[in-house]
Protein backbone atom coordinates (compact mmCIF):
# COMPACT_ATOMS: atom_id res chain seq x y z
CA UNK A 1 0.00 0.00 0.00
CA UNK A 2 2.84 2.51 1.12
CA UNK A 3 4.41 1.58 -2.46
CA UNK A 4 1.24 2.22 -4.21
CA UNK A 5 0.85 5.49 -2.25
CA UNK A 6 4.15 6.72 -3.10
CA UNK A 7 3.92 5.58 -6.68
CA UNK A 8 0.76 7.56 -7.20
CA UNK A 9 2.40 10.77 -5.25
CA UNK A 10 5.47 10.82 -7.70
CA UNK A 11 2.65 10.94 -11.02
CA UNK A 12 1.01 13.44 -9.41
CA UNK A 13 3.95 15.52 -8.39
CA UNK A 14 4.94 14.55 -12.11
CA UNK A 15 2.09 15.49 -13.73
CA UNK A 16 1.63 18.57 -11.97
CA UNK A 17 4.97 19.79 -13.02
CA UNK A 18 4.25 19.52 -16.80
CA UNK A 19 1.13 21.05 -16.52
CA UNK A 20 1.69 24.19 -14.14
CA UNK A 21 3.90 25.96 -16.16
CA UNK A 22 1.91 29.03 -18.12
CA UNK A 23 1.11 27.99 -21.89
CA UNK A 24 -1.95 28.19 -24.21
CA UNK A 25 -4.13 25.54 -22.49
CA UNK A 26 -3.58 26.95 -19.27
CA UNK A 27 -4.32 31.11 -20.40
CA UNK A 28 -7.18 29.95 -22.19
CA UNK A 29 -8.99 27.89 -19.20
CA UNK A 30 -7.80 31.10 -16.79
CA UNK A 31 -9.38 33.25 -19.43
CA UNK A 32 -12.57 30.98 -19.55
CA UNK A 33 -12.78 30.89 -16.07
CA UNK A 34 -12.75 34.65 -15.33
CA UNK A 35 -15.91 35.27 -18.13
CA UNK A 36 -17.61 31.84 -16.63
CA UNK A 37 -18.36 31.12 -20.02
CA UNK A 38 -18.50 26.85 -20.48
CA UNK A 39 -15.50 26.55 -17.56
CA UNK A 40 -17.06 22.80 -16.65
CA UNK A 41 -17.15 21.89 -20.18
CA UNK A 42 -13.71 23.25 -20.95
CA UNK A 43 -12.37 22.01 -17.33
CA UNK A 44 -13.92 18.60 -17.98
CA UNK A 45 -12.35 18.46 -21.69
CA UNK A 46 -8.76 19.12 -20.78
CA UNK A 47 -9.09 16.75 -17.65
CA UNK A 48 -10.47 13.98 -19.69
CA UNK A 49 -8.23 14.80 -22.58
CA UNK A 50 -5.37 14.53 -20.45
CA UNK A 51 -6.48 11.64 -19.02
CA UNK A 52 -6.89 9.84 -22.33
CA UNK A 53 -3.32 10.71 -23.31
CA UNK A 54 -1.76 9.75 -20.21
CA UNK A 55 -3.51 6.34 -20.68
CA UNK A 56 -2.07 5.64 -23.98
CA UNK A 57 1.21 7.15 -22.90
CA UNK A 58 1.41 4.23 -19.84
CA UNK A 59 0.16 1.60 -22.92
CA UNK A 60 3.29 2.06 -24.74
CA UNK A 61 1.56 3.72 -27.71
CA UNK A 62 4.22 7.03 -27.47
CA UNK A 63 6.54 3.91 -28.29
CA UNK A 64 4.95 3.04 -31.68
CA UNK A 65 4.14 6.96 -32.61
CA UNK A 66 7.65 7.74 -32.42
CA UNK A 67 8.58 5.12 -35.05
CA UNK A 68 6.93 7.25 -37.35
CA UNK A 69 8.06 10.92 -37.08
CA UNK A 70 6.22 12.31 -40.02
CA UNK A 71 3.30 12.65 -38.24
CA UNK A 72 4.83 14.42 -35.26
CA UNK A 73 5.50 16.60 -38.52
CA UNK A 74 2.31 17.34 -39.86
CA UNK A 75 0.61 17.91 -35.94
CA UNK A 76 3.46 20.08 -35.08
CA UNK A 77 2.44 22.52 -38.73
CA UNK A 78 -1.57 22.14 -38.14
CA UNK A 79 -0.81 23.01 -34.37
CA UNK A 80 1.27 25.76 -34.93
CA UNK A 81 -0.88 27.33 -37.82
CA UNK A 82 -3.79 26.83 -35.22
CA UNK A 83 -1.78 28.70 -32.29
CA UNK A 84 -0.78 31.48 -34.65
CA UNK A 85 -4.68 31.93 -35.58
CA UNK A 86 -5.73 32.07 -32.15
CA UNK A 87 -2.66 34.26 -30.91
CA UNK A 88 -3.49 36.65 -34.34
CA UNK A 89 -7.21 37.10 -32.84
CA UNK A 90 -6.00 37.86 -29.08
CA UNK A 91 -3.78 40.17 -29.94
CA UNK A 92 -6.94 41.86 -32.12
CA UNK A 93 -8.52 42.16 -28.93
CA UNK A 94 -5.92 43.71 -27.55
CA UNK A 95 -5.97 47.06 -29.64
CA UNK A 96 -9.48 46.57 -29.95
CA UNK A 97 -11.17 46.78 -26.22
CA UNK A 98 -14.64 46.97 -27.14
CA UNK A 99 -14.66 43.65 -29.09
CA UNK A 100 -17.07 41.26 -27.09
CA UNK A 101 -14.17 39.61 -25.66
CA UNK A 102 -13.66 41.82 -22.83
CA UNK A 103 -16.89 41.06 -21.64
CA UNK A 104 -16.94 38.98 -17.81
CA UNK A 105 -20.48 37.21 -18.39
CA UNK A 106 -21.30 34.25 -21.05
CA UNK A 107 -22.37 34.35 -24.07
CA UNK A 108 -25.41 32.34 -25.63
CA UNK A 109 -24.79 28.98 -26.39
CA UNK A 110 -23.15 29.87 -29.98
CA UNK A 111 -19.66 30.86 -27.61
CA UNK A 112 -20.22 28.17 -25.83
CA UNK A 113 -20.26 25.30 -28.77
CA UNK A 114 -16.86 28.02 -29.60
CA UNK A 115 -15.37 27.71 -26.73
CA UNK A 116 -15.87 23.96 -26.39
CA UNK A 117 -14.28 23.44 -30.18
CA UNK A 118 -11.83 25.70 -29.31
CA UNK A 119 -10.37 23.68 -26.35
CA UNK A 120 -10.78 20.76 -28.22
CA UNK A 121 -8.20 22.02 -30.96
CA UNK A 122 -6.07 23.49 -28.69
CA UNK A 123 -5.94 20.40 -26.43
CA UNK A 124 -5.71 18.12 -29.60
CA UNK A 125 -3.64 19.58 -32.29
CA UNK A 126 -0.91 20.85 -29.85
CA UNK A 127 2.19 18.97 -30.29
CA UNK A 128 3.15 19.58 -26.64
CA UNK A 129 0.82 17.75 -25.22
CA UNK A 130 1.25 14.42 -26.96
CA UNK A 131 4.92 15.05 -25.64
CA UNK A 132 4.11 15.62 -22.29
CA UNK A 133 1.25 13.10 -21.53
CA UNK A 134 1.88 10.17 -24.01
CA UNK A 135 5.85 10.41 -24.29
CA UNK A 136 7.10 11.85 -21.10
CA UNK A 137 4.90 10.27 -18.37
CA UNK A 138 4.65 7.40 -20.28
CA UNK A 139 8.16 6.72 -20.11
CA UNK A 140 8.56 7.61 -16.44
CA UNK A 141 5.58 5.66 -15.89
CA UNK A 142 7.30 2.46 -17.21
CA UNK A 143 9.88 2.76 -15.09
CA UNK A 144 7.71 1.66 -11.95
CA UNK A 145 6.54 -1.60 -13.81
CA UNK A 146 3.52 -2.87 -12.21
CA UNK A 147 2.88 0.41 -10.75
CA UNK A 148 2.69 1.94 -13.58
CA UNK A 149 -1.12 2.34 -14.03
CA UNK A 150 -0.41 3.55 -10.17
CA UNK A 151 1.06 6.45 -11.55
CA UNK A 152 -0.22 7.48 -14.60
CA UNK A 153 -3.89 7.56 -12.23
CA UNK A 154 -1.88 9.79 -10.07
CA UNK A 155 -0.18 12.16 -13.47
CA UNK A 156 -4.49 12.03 -14.22
CA UNK A 157 -5.84 13.26 -10.65
CA UNK A 158 -3.10 15.93 -11.21
CA UNK A 159 -4.65 16.92 -14.03
CA UNK A 160 -7.75 17.41 -12.96
CA UNK A 161 -6.75 19.22 -9.45
CA UNK A 162 -5.44 21.44 -11.63
CA UNK A 163 -7.36 22.55 -13.96
CA UNK A 164 -10.45 22.60 -11.93
CA UNK A 165 -8.34 24.82 -9.50
CA UNK A 166 -7.73 27.13 -12.49
CA UNK A 167 -10.84 27.14 -13.78
CA UNK A 168 -13.02 27.81 -10.89
CA UNK A 169 -10.35 29.39 -8.92
CA UNK A 170 -10.60 32.34 -11.78
CA UNK A 171 -14.00 33.47 -10.76
CA UNK A 172 -11.85 34.94 -7.70
CA UNK A 173 -10.72 37.55 -10.00
CA UNK A 174 -13.47 38.18 -11.76
CA UNK A 175 -13.75 41.75 -9.91
CA UNK A 176 -10.34 42.33 -10.47
CA UNK A 177 -10.28 41.53 -14.27
CA UNK A 178 -13.54 43.33 -14.99
CA UNK A 179 -11.48 46.87 -16.35
CA UNK A 180 -11.30 46.16 -19.87
CA UNK A 181 -7.36 47.44 -18.97
CA UNK A 182 -6.86 44.44 -17.09
CA UNK A 183 -8.46 42.67 -20.22
CA UNK A 184 -6.18 44.11 -22.42
CA UNK A 185 -3.04 42.80 -20.31
CA UNK A 186 -4.16 39.17 -19.90
CA UNK A 187 -5.43 38.97 -23.42
CA UNK A 188 -1.57 40.65 -24.24
CA UNK A 189 -0.46 37.67 -22.51
CA UNK A 190 -2.44 35.29 -24.14
CA UNK A 191 -1.60 36.40 -27.25
CA UNK A 192 1.97 36.52 -26.76
CA UNK A 193 2.39 32.79 -25.50
CA UNK A 194 -0.14 31.37 -27.93
CA UNK A 195 2.51 33.30 -31.03
CA UNK A 196 5.85 32.08 -29.35
CA UNK A 197 4.79 28.53 -28.98
CA UNK A 198 3.13 28.59 -32.93
CA UNK A 199 6.35 30.01 -34.55
CA UNK A 200 8.18 27.14 -32.57
CA UNK A 201 6.00 24.76 -33.13
CA UNK A 202 6.20 25.59 -37.04
CA UNK A 203 10.09 26.29 -36.72
CA UNK A 204 10.42 22.98 -35.07
CA UNK A 205 8.37 20.92 -37.98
Amino acid sequence: MTSALTTAAAGFGTGLSLIVAIGTQNAFVLRQGVRRDAVLAVVGICALSDAALITLGVAGVGAVVVAWPGALTVVGWIGGAFLLGYGALAARRVFRPGTAGLRTEGDAAGSRRRAVLTCLAMTWLNPHVYLDTVFLLGSVAADHGPLRWTFGLGAALASVCWFAALGFGARLLSRHLARPAAWRVLDALVAATMIVLGLSLVAGA
